[in-house]
């Protein structure tokens, strides 16, 4: 039977050194140990109490997704739908405590029932539906996704007080999302090295019809395996949504890549049979110090996936080497090599602090006198927010301040990591563009209480305490947007609108802003309102179809210019002829757009003002001067008529 442990064809030789040992026989172990030591001397501030227990909480919802994968890929499986199954587990909790009032207690087991349903519904499609893995849990995340967003109709829902709990701290510094990874960790190793199901796992993935020969119910086994990567999910959720204090339908999008990353890197093949939880452990461990170091280190955004993408493939290629440097499986049970990897991880403590003691003298006496500051975007893959960054450099650059540049990616949670990285780095201050107004309040609480001013720039925070807000209002935005469609159609005609990405802040206050300015054009009807996601493609999309229903609609208001310019290349000729488009930020390809008059106006929030102002005012709070607690920029709609004169 193929099993998780491995063992040295030399390791009787007693030549073999135990640092030898380590190098070869530990792969993952061995990254970790070289990431750790890279960041520590490249950054001092990687080393800090506080920034290593960071590390801990950003690897937590990981390393809990990626045990519960690990079941899967040992059984030569794999699981695509646990970030959504992650995201409706948490929803559920919160839609029936918060909104239906449900005992919070049969609330969590409701959520955990959810992850365990959405689970088993894989491992009967998967067992008894003959599909293969792949497409029964690439059906689920989409479905699992689709419910979280139509339960929450696509907006955060608060979680109730008593569960946000777990994303706190005990005793003020140990937090219990740590807890909670080592306490699943626990029960994943437990249930993979000493349970029944555990060594089916290893037999399914070692031989599948050799498993069933030996009358193995391999059937009902999946449905266990795939049950329990739903628990694994449902739990992971429910911490993530935790730390956020809201329940966001789209949480973890994205994260079963990572979940399978974290697997495979801690050594389990995607063809089966080998695996263990403490190699898993090590693989989210070393995906959250990459994330983190790089955060650090001011490397560009953009950089961060290359480089994370190539430390993959090291780390995976490392431990392929040792494969065929002589490491040959151990039947399943043998009991001698747990004493030998306890202390092989012994011996790699012991070399990691001692060149980590040593690295940490290259920092001693080196800091920058410039002020510096933190800038966490919610993403660049938009120009809008590239605007914001250019004019926040700009200005950074002109006054002497060190400014670091992150990109979220739309992902609330991943934007509270780089918070939390900000704040542990005793930055001066923080600007934050946040992805969700909620999720971000309790990242900014922790930058308050470590007395960090935090200046919020185009959204808020709610429920939590910033120096300033500078922004311009979505909602009033949005009812200028519809006042020049419906001026422009003399107050009567059909149009459509193309919402923004569905649970964000600045998608429902556009749409509230539609929804406010419309009232006063009862001439105008609204024939369709779809989600595009601020995507062009998709806005080009979604035009297209909707061309289909409607084909002689007459006007188009777009929430971001992104979406609008995609609407205009699905009207082709009819753009600026027989149908206006509004668009929203002011885009450099918006404002041409304007200029050729395809784009009808855009209403411009002039986002490198936004920059400018945010990075001016974090410096005022630096130096304790008097910050005003909102500063508006102006929006303004830019039509053919007064392109010519806006600079942006």
């Amino acid at each position: 039977m193929a099993t998780d442990t491995l063992k040295s064809k030399n390791a009787g030789a007693g030549g073999v050194s135990g640092l030898r040992r380590l190098l070869l026989d530990n792969g993952a172990l061995t990254a970790l140990i070289v990431l750790v030591i890279a960041m520590a001397a490249l950054s001092g501030d990687f080393l800090t109490t506080d920034n290593l227990l960071n590390v801990g909480v950003q690897a937590a919802v990981t390393a809990i997704l990626a045990f519960g994968a690990t079941f899967v890929i040992v059984a030569a499986g794999i699981d695509l739908s646990v970030g959504s199954v992650a995201a409706l587990s948490a929803t559920m909790l919160a839609w029936s405590a918060t909104s239906h009032g449900v005992p919070v207690f049969l609330a969590v087991l409701l959520a955990v029932a959810t992850g365990i349903a959405a689970g088993l519904v894989n491992g009967f499609l998967i067992a008894y539906g003959k599909l293969p893995p792949f497409i029964a849990t690439l059906a689920m995340l989409s479905v699992a996704r689709g419910l979280s967003l139509v339960i929450s109709d696509g907006s955060p829902i608060a979680f109730p007080d008593s569960v946000s709990h777990l994303g706190d701290t005990l005793g003020g510094w140990l937090p219990v999302p740590v807890l909670v990874m080592v306490l699943m960790g626990l029960i994943a190793a437990f249930v993979l090295g000493r349970t029944y199901i555990g060594r089916s796992m290893y037999a399914i993935g070692g031989n599948e019809e050799a498993a069933r020969l030996s009358g193995l119910r391999v059937n009902k086994q999946k449905l266990a395996i795939y049950a329990l990567s739903g628990l694994f999910a449902a739990v992971a959720g429910i911490v993530l949504a935790s730390r956020l204090s809201s329940a966001q339908p789209q949480a973890a999008n994205g994260y079963e890549l990572d979940a399978i990353a974290a697997v495979v890197i801690g050594g389990a093949s995607l063809a089966g049979g080998t695996g263990k939880a403490s190699g898993t452990l090590i693989g989210a461990l070393i995906l959250a110090v990459l994330r983190n170091g790089l955060n650090l280190l001011n490397v560009s955004a953009f950089w961060q996936q290359v480089v994370i993408g190539v430390v993959i493939a090291l780390a995976v290629l490392l431990d392929t080497v040792r494969r065929k440097a002589g490491a040959t499986p151990v039947a399943a049970g043998t009991g001698g090599n747990k004493g030998k990897q306890a202390g092989t991880y012994a011996l790699a403590a012991v070399v990691t602090v001692g060149l980590v003691a040593a690295t940490s003298l290259l920092h001693t006496g080196s800091s920058s006198t410039n002020p510096k500051m933190g800038l966490s975007l919610s993403t660049l893959n938009n120009p809008f927010f590239v605007q914001i960054r250019s004019g926040a450099q700009a200005e950074a650059k002109k006054l002497g301040v060190d400014l670091t540049v992150t990109d979220a990616q739309n992902d609330a949670s991943q934007q509270a990591n780089q918070l939390q990285n900000f704040t542990s780095s005793g930055l001066g201050a923080i600007i934050v563009n946040p992805v969700d107004s909620d999720a971000a309040s309790n990242s900014v609480k922790a930058a308050d209480k470590a007395g960090i001013p935090v200046i919020a720039v185009d959204r808020g925070v709610n429920n939590a305490k910033t120096d300033a807000l500078v922004a311009s209002d979505n909602v009033a935005g949005g009812e200028l947007a519809a006042k020049t469609i419906g001026d422009k159609l003399g107050g009567h005609g059909k149009i459509v609108i193309l919402q923004g990405q569905a649970g964000t802040s600045a998608a429902r206050e556009r749409a509230q802003g539609f929804a406010n300015g419309l009232k006063a054009y009862p001439g105008i009807q609204v024939v369709a309102q779809q989600p595009a996601d601020f995507d062009r493609t998709k806005g080009l999309d979604v035009m297209s179809n909707l061309l289909q229903a409607h084909p002689d609609v007459q006007g188009v208001i777009a929430a971001n210019d992104e979406m609008a310019l995609g609407a205009i290349k699905a009207l082709g000729s009819k753009a600026g002829t027989s149908v206006s488009v509004v668009g929203f930020d002011g885009t450099p390809d918006g404002l041409t757009a304007v200029k050729n008059g395809t784009l009808y106006a855009s209403v411009a929030q002039q986002p490198s003002q936004l920059g400018k102002i945010a990075v001016d005012n974090a410096l005022k709070a630096v130096q304790d001067k008097k910050v005003e607690s909102t500063i508006k920029v102006p929006v303004k709609v830019v039509t053919k008529e007064n392109v010519a004169g806006f600079t942006g």
